[in-house]
């Protein structure tokens, strides 16, 4: 049975989806450099303050977008957990 709207929507859904891959990975590159640098500064591995400042202003741009905010602040706070945990592997053993 094929389905070409289901299809066409689909197609663009994993369109989608690899361009989330693609940025996570980007962002994930540049929070490494981060991690590293943080390590060398002898800086801790979570910046709280820097971190809920982020929250607000994504959960600014989601409602302005017409997702979520409490969704948004959740896939945040995972990629956020993700990150310190890199960097602080990267504080104790130079590895993410």
């Amino acid at each position: 049975m094929t389905d070409d709207r289901l299809s066409s929507y689909r197609a663009s859904i994993d369109n989608i989806d690899a361009a989330i891959v693609h940025m996570l990975a980007e962002r994930f590159k540049i929070t490494q450099a981060v991690g590293e640098y943080k390590a060398a500064a002898g800086l801790p591995a979570a910046d709280p303050e820097r971190e809920q400042a982020q929250i607000e202003r994504l959960q600014s741009l989601a409602s302005a977008a017409g997702l979520d905010p409490a969704f948004t602040e959740k896939f945040l706070r995972f990629v956020v957990a993700e990150v310190i945990r890199h960097h602080q592997r990267i504080a104790t053993d130079g590895t993410a």
